[in-house]
């Protein structure tokens, strides 16, 4: 099997794993319980967050919990929008953000807020000096993604940081699940950060919300004791472990394995130039993890079933994207219809080998081929 569909899930660590199935063993506790057994599995919880926080630059108050990144930008959304509405109802966005971004914020325009989505320059990134006329005495929140989880989009994040600081009534929100573990991002001046364990080789069904210290959130889930006021239930010990442990580990040698994928992209868009009907969608603002391609004359559907009768793994847009409607993110860059409904992803991660990427350039050949004759 060749696996290339990293941005949608990636496989457990085995450590990871180990560590998981260790503290569902002997620590199934209720960290919420004050007898031993509760105390222990409390204790690990507190361990694993100061961990997370050492390795962000946060304090451990700043870590919320949660099932994954869709409720973490739910909750960031959703919580500033109803805590902070006394202030005002503007909200700006961009159209590259996640199903889970657009989402929320499509429900709160419904109930009366006013929605923004700033336009993005040729390659894809936000036009800043718009971004910054666009934000009013009664706007909010901003939320723009890290890394488009389509095309692999970089968004200068720090600098968006940078404008939103400058308006005390506005708070900053992003989504990192793309870039966390691949690249390094201060935040210095992010005011909340949503990222997800099974992203980073970790287990589905646990992430988290970064929260700055000094904000409020009006919470999704109430009632219940928890490791904080703002998501309620019994914390999930072992899962917690786990995301602490996939955390840690994605940033070692975070620079030599980016390196490394990054001549894997390169080999990639090689192989594939050769082929008159296919367009690499991707431009130099993209995360070489990510790699976007269009094929004109092949339904994206028709070919990922072909790689697949070769046990080759790979995407058509995002694993949260409808089949049957353009890619934004790919229409954001080339303007070209066509090439937004036929995108393929092949996303990759430090552990492909480049001997993978040689047989998937193989078997797309043969694919291509065969039914090009069609």
């Amino acid at each position: 099997m060749i696996y290339l569909d990293y941005s949608a899930t990636t496989p457990v660590n085995k450590d990871v794993l180990d560590s998981f199935n260790k503290v569902c063993l002997n620590y199934f506790g209720n960290p919420n319980s004050l007898h031993k057994l509760g105390t222990e599995a409390k204790s690990l919880i507190d361990s694993s967050t100061k961990q997370i926080a050492d390795c962000l630059k946060l304090e451990k108050q700043e870590i919320i919990y949660t099932s994954g990144s869709s409720e973490a930008n739910n909750l960031a959304i959703k919580g500033i929008a109803l805590k902070y509405q006394n202030r005002g109802k503007h909200i700006i966005t961009t159209t590259l953000e996640h199903s889970s971004v657009i989402g929320p914020i499509s429900y709160l325009e419904k109930i009366g807020f006013d929605i923004d989505f700033v336009p993005l320059l040729e390659d894809g990134t936000v036009d800043l000096k718009v971004l910054a006329s666009l934000i009013r005495d009664d706007t909010i929140l901003v939320s723009i993604c890290s890394v488009n989880s389509e095309i692999g989009i970089v968004q200068p994040i720090e600098e968006i940081a940078k404008i939103v600081k400058k308006y005390p009534k506005c708070f900053f929100h992003t989504d990192l699940t793309q870039s966390i573990g691949k690249i390094n991002i201060s935040l210095k001046d992010i005011d909340l950060a949503s990222f997800s364990g099974h992203k980073i080789f970790g287990l589905k069904g646990i992430g988290a919300l970064i929260k700055k210290e000094k904000i409020l959130l009006e919470p999704l889930i109430h009632g219940g004791k928890s490791t904080t006021v703002f998501r309620s239930g019994t914390p999930a010990t072992p899962l917690i472990v786990s995301l602490a442990k996939a955390l840690r580990l994605s940033l070692v040698d975070l620079d030599k394995k980016y390196d490394y994928v990054k001549s894997l992209n390169q080999k990639l868009k090689s192989g594939l130039k050769k082929y008159s009907n296919v367009f690499i969608n991707s431009n130099d603002k993209c995360l070489p993890y990510v790699l976007n391609i269009s094929i004109l004359t092949i339904k994206p559907e028709t070919f990922q079933h072909a790689l697949e009768e070769n046990d080759i793994y790979i995407s058509t847009q995002t694993a949260c994207s409808s089949s049957d409607t353009p890619s934004k993110a790919v229409y954001a860059v080339t303007n070209n219809k066509e090439k937004a409904l036929s995108s393929l992803r092949i996303s990759l991660a430090h552990i492909t080998k480049e001997e993978e990427i040689d047989k998937f350039l193989n078997a797309f050949d043969k694919c291509y081929n065969s039914l090009m004759l069609r």
